[in-house]
């Protein structure tokens, strides 16, 4: 008989964590809800033609697909494996699990379109699968937690994320944490002025690894992709640029070849000026052009949320994406959107200890059970404390007061309520009080008043 194990990069959550998880789930979609999007969930499963040529060469390589029903390989011929796995995967695999939440809305978009009010906002709540390597924060199981406009280019949008991020973060009780933006029209400005103008893809790629890697790695990548040391040596004035109240004029100065890199510090500058017009307390907005996001749909601001005092990667990301749609035969359907890592956000809270008390989400009275006539006196009890909105059960069998205790104990459940044969003859129920000890006789509607004050 094997052992069982779990799969690497995923994992089992107990109920003390699930109840850490949820309060996570419950703020973030109290969050989206504030800001006016709505609920909705896609299939874990999607056609690869939805899901590849979305990612990027390096996403799509990251995509779990999923063999063909009954006999995967029938039909294949010397010449299909001869081909290479690119071309393999084709003739073996139709479908995979879901890369992330975005591109799947992007396909409910296209198909529902006619029956959506636009602009459309929504939030999506639910798993995601990468074929990535794990590591700590990095999981090949995962939740996301996605807010998405579509169907308007008002740079609103732009400026409420900014908003959420914050309020949703705080209300975690995460206070030190830094949301970067960059846009990626500046990025594209960059790749003309420093002489290679159309590679910005390969640009990207590389600078989106300057905190992992830093200047040198960066350099060395390029250099791997065609890069020169003139593009480099251009290069290196943007990637030493410190964000302070003159950056924009210092970008618009050094950018000043590139038109399209001044629409870009355009959009910024005007998020910038709607936040304030928020009059959001204490910002934590900072403009970082080595900002790239992997992700090659994204086609103007971009967002990454990296939490201060722990090191764990980037905690939320997102950005604008003008073309998604019309992969899926839908033109001109400009959407932004925004990803809370939930895993990531878990681990932050954990190491940080931000987590508040959330014992009141368990059982709060538990009901003896010393015999099947006390048990049946019992359901009683149990009905009308549930009834009043107090979460409560009963020990299943009957057994000894000490184990019965234990058991609450371990579950730390708060309050017991004894009931003998002695409670039954005079409707005076034993409440015991499990921390302190203290014990008490109340008749059933007293304990019904006494936990409708206390909830």
């Amino acid at each position: 008989m094997s052992k069982p194990a779990l799969a690497r990069g995923t994992r089992d959550f107990g109920p003390e964590q699930m109840a850490k998880r949820m309060f996570i789930f419950e703020t973030i979609r109290q969050t989206f809800r504030r800001f006016g999007f709505q609920p909705l969930e896609t299939p874990a499963i999607e056609n690869l033609s939805v899901l590849m040529g979305k990612y990027g060469e390096e996403g799509d390589q990251l995509l779990f697909k999923i063999l063909n029903s009954g006999d995967f390989s029938a039909g294949l011929t010397q010449e299909d494996l001869e081909n290479g796995p690119k071309k393999l995967i084709t003739r073996i695999s139709e479908k995979g699990l879901r890369y992330d939440l975005t591109v799947p809305f992007a396909r409910f978009v296209a198909m529902n379109r006619g029956t959506l009010a636009f602009p459309f906002k929504r939030y999506q709540i639910q798993p995601v699968w990468r074929a990535d390597r794990p590591q700590k924060g990095r999981y090949r199981e995962f939740y996301q937690c996605d807010a998405d406009v579509v169907g308007t280019r008002s740079l609103l949008c732009e400026a409420e994320i900014v908003m959420m991020l914050h309020q949703g973060l705080r209300h975690l009780g995460i206070e030190a944490f830094t949301v970067k933006i960059n846009h990626r029209k500046v990025l594209t400005g960059i790749a003309e002025v420093i002489g290679a103008p159309g590679r910005e893809a390969a640009l990207c790629v590389a600078i989106d690894k300057l905190d992992k890697i830093g200047q040198e790695g960066v350099f060395a990548e390029l250099l791997k992709t065609g890069f020169n040391e003139a593009h480099l040596s251009a290069l290196e004035p943007f990637l030493g640029l410190q964000f302070n109240g003159s950056s924009f004029s210092r970008l618009e100065t050094l950018l000043a070849g590139s038109p399209v890199a001044m629409e870009g510090l355009a959009d910024l500058r005007e998020v910038w000026k709607m936040v304030e017009g928020f009059g959001l307390e204490n910002p934590a907005l900072e403009l970082d052009i080595t900002l790239a996001r992997g992700l090659s749909y994204y086609t103007g601001c971009i967002f990454e949320v990296k939490a201060h005092n722990v090191r764990i990667g980037s905690i939320c990301g997102g950005g604008r994406y003008d073309n998604l749609t019309e992969s899926f035969g839908v033109k001109d359907m400009s959407g932004v959107g925004i990803s809370f890592g939930v895993d990531r956000i878990y681990d932050v809270m954990e190491e940080l200890g931000l987590f508040p008390d959330l014992q009141q989400e368990g059982t709060k009275v538990m009901v003896t059970n010393f015999d099947a006539e006390a048990a049946y006196y019992g359901l009683n009890v149990l009905a009308r404390l549930r009834q009043v909105g107090c979460n409560a059960e009963m020990y299943p069998d009957s057994s000894k007061l000490k184990k019965q205790l234990d058991y609450a104990d371990r579950k730390n459940i708060p309050y017991v309520v004894l009931i003998g044969s002695q409670e039954m003859e005079t409707g005076k129920l034993t409440v015991k009080h499990m921390k302190s000890g203290q014990q008490n006789e109340l008749t059933l509607d007293e304990i019904i008043e006494l936990f409708i004050k206390n909830q």
